[in-house]
């Protein structure tokens, strides 16, 4: 893995974030804040060796990965705030993990809907968290100019491109069964590197219900299989 994270560490460059490396004086809680994460980061993937799923999205969003330092998870959880809908932190990780947002701007911490219909699913299945890593095309946090850090934008081809040495890294240092697409974004990108993948809905958008319908199919396929 450490072909992996030091591929992490890009240039800073405009309108993207690193959460591993940049602080974001504005909205963290400290200068402590990238740390933080990278230690979240590594806790959730050093309790994923053997995962048999990578379920691939497109970028990491501000409500989740920004804060947390792990795609597709959210302060909320992380912290116990969805235990009501049946996700608790130790289906992310045993170990304590950080918030690195500043509680001024919210006091339970981000929340990020697909996070929660992603992980919510798994845990209705009674699947092993343990069994899935959680990934996107472009790893860093994409955002507008027009509406400041805290938002979301589409990754543009030289940035799904650069992408795509951390991705293969990734997928090298794990043993993968099956590889999830959520999404035409994240296919694509797959395509591109000739690795063999499953597509699904993407949650977002009114998406939920196809992709909790699709997500199980294509379990159970392999679980069969």
């Amino acid at each position: 893995m450490d072909s992996f994270f030091k591929l992490l560490n890009r240039e800073e460059s405009p309108l993207v974030f690193n959460p591993w490396v940049d602080s974001d004086p504005e909205n963290d809680v400290d200068r402590t804040a990238p740390k933080k994460r990278l230690s979240n980061l590594k806790a959730y993937l050093n309790e994923r060796t053997n995962a048999e799923y990578l379920l691939l999205a497109e970028a990491l969003g501000y409500q989740g990965g920004h804060f947390t330092g792990i795609p597709m998870t959210s302060e909320r959880i992380i912290q116990g705030h969805k235990v009501d809908q049946g996700i608790l932190p130790h289906h992310v990780s045993k170990a304590t993990l950080h918030r690195t947002s500043n509680q001024k701007k919210h006091m339970d911490g981000f929340n990020e809907p697909t996070a929660t219909i992603v992980w919510g699913k798994l845990i209705d299945e009674n699947l092993d968290t343990r069994n899935f890593v959680f990934w996107n095309a472009f790893p860093w946090h994409p955002y507008k100019n027009s509406k400041n850090i805290l938002s979301n934008r589409t990754p543009n081809t030289s940035e799904l491109k650069e992408g795509e040495a951390v991705l293969k890294a990734l997928v090298q240092s794990f043993t993968f069964r099956k590889i999830i697409a959520l999404g035409n974004k994240a296919e694509s990108i797959l395509k591109k590197m000739d690795i063999k993948a499953e597509k699904v809905r993407h949650p977002a958008m009114g998406g939920a219900e196809l992709f909790r319908e699709q997500f199980l199919k294509t379990i159970r396929h392999n679980q069969n299989g």
